[in-house]
C-alpha cells in the first residue's frame, strides 16, 4: 500500500468561495474533487447545505464540460465533522412542516434531498466515479445519501441506520430503492422497519459498505480503490453501465416514494413529533461534543 500525502500537502481549491457549509479541494494527481459537509447548526441535511450541494454540482458540471476546466474522474463526497458524517433529515424543520400542515414546503425539501441523491447515482451524467468516505455516523437521510455514490466506503468504527420508524415514519429519500437493489426487498424492509444502527463490518458483510477500511485509514482506502480503478477503467466503467441497465432506479421513482413520504409525515400525531424534537436535541448534543 502506497502511504498518500496528508490531506493538508494537497492544494484547496474552492469551487466556490461563498459556501459557508460545505468545502471543496482538487486533487490534480489523481483527477479527484472531494467535497466536506458541515452544516449547522447540526450536522444534517439543513436547507442551506442541501442549496449548496446543488450549486457545488452545478458549478462542476460546468467546470468538467468547460475546454480549460479541470479534469474530473472522481468525487469524494466525506465530513469535517469528526464522528459524524451526516445525521440525516432536518427533523427541527420537519416538526415545524408538519406542525402547519405544510405539504409544499414538505414536497420541496423532499425533492431537493432527490435530487441531490440522483446527481450521485448518475454520477453527474458524466465519466465521473463518485465515491462516499464515511468516517462516523451516517444515519437516516446520512445512510442514504451514503448509498447513492457508486462506491460507499466506510471506516471500521463508522455506524449507519435508519431511525425514521422511531418517529413512526419511513427513510423516503432513497433507502427502500437503494437498499433492495443491493440486498433484496426482504432485507432492505427488516432494516428499515427495526430502526437499528448497524455497525460498518456489519453492512460489508450484508453488501451495503463496497470497501471497509481500518480507523483513520478511510482516505488511504479511497486512494487504493482509485488506483485499481485506473488500473482497469474500462472494465469498471462497464460493470457499472451493466448495473445501472439491469437494475435501474428513476428519478421518477423516487419522486413517487417520496409523495408517499410526505403524505405520511403529514398523518404524524403529536407524540410522533416529540419524538423527533427529543432526537433534535440528541443531534443538538451530538454536534456540540463534535465542535
Amino acid at each position: 500500500m502506497n502511504a498518500q500525502p496528508a490531506k493538508s500537502q494537497h492544494p484547496a481549491h474552492a469551487v466556490r468561495p461563498s459556501y459557508s457549509q460545505v468545502s471543496t479541494y482538487y486533487d490534480e494527481q489523481y483527477e479527484a474533487m472531494w467535497y466536506y459537509m458541515h452544516a449547522e447548526p447540526r450536522p444534517c441535511f439543513t436547507p442551506k447545505l442541501l442549496s449548496e450541494l446543488q450549486e457545488f454540482r452545478d458549478d462542476l458540471r460546468c467546470e468538467i464540460d468547460a475546454p480549460e476546466g479541470r479534469r474530473v474522474r472522481y468525487m469524494i463526497l466525506a465530513s469535517k465533522v469528526p464522528g459524524i458524517f451526516n445525521l440525516g433529515g432536518d427533523l427541527d424543520l420537519f416538526r415545524s412542516l408538519v406542525a402547519t400542515r405544510d405539504r409544499e414546503g414538505l414536497q420541496i425539501y423532499a425533492r431537493a434531498c432527490i435530487d441531490l441523491l440522483w446527481a450521485n447515482m448518475s454520477h453527474l451524467d458524466r465519466d465521473v466515479t463518485t465515491i462516499a468516505l464515511v468516517q462516523g455516523d451516517a444515519l437516516g437521510g446520512g445512510m442514504e445519501g451514503a448509498m447513492a455514490s457508486n462506491v460507499l466506503i466506510a471506516e471500521r468504527s463508522a455506524k449507519m441506520g435508519l431511525p425514521e420508524i422511531l418517529f413512526n415514519l419511513f427513510p423516503g429519500m432513497g433507502a427502500y430503492s437503494l437498499l433492495s437493489r443491493k440486498i433484496g426487498p426482504a432485507q432492505a424492509e427488516r432494516m428499515i422497519l427495526s430502526g437499528r444502527t448497524y455497525t460498518a463490518e456489519e453492512l460489508y458483510d450484508l453488501g451495503v459498505v463496497d470497501v471497509l477500511a481500518d480507523d483513520g485509514q478511510g482516505e488511504m482506502a479511497v486512494y487504493d480503490y482509485i488506483r485499481r480503478e485506473n488500473k482497469t477503467r474500462n472494465g469498471y466503467r462497464a460493470v457499472r453501465a451493466v448495473r445501472d441497465y439491469v437494475n435501474p432506479i428513476t428519478y421518477e421513482e423516487l419522486i413517487a416514494v417520496t409523495e408517499i413520504w410526505v403524505d405520511a409525515a403529514l398523518r404524524l400525531e403529536t407524540r410522533d413529533l416529540r419524538m423527533m424534537e427529543r432526537l433534535v436535541t440528541r443531534q443538538t448534543h451530538r454536534a456540540e461534543e463534535a465542535a
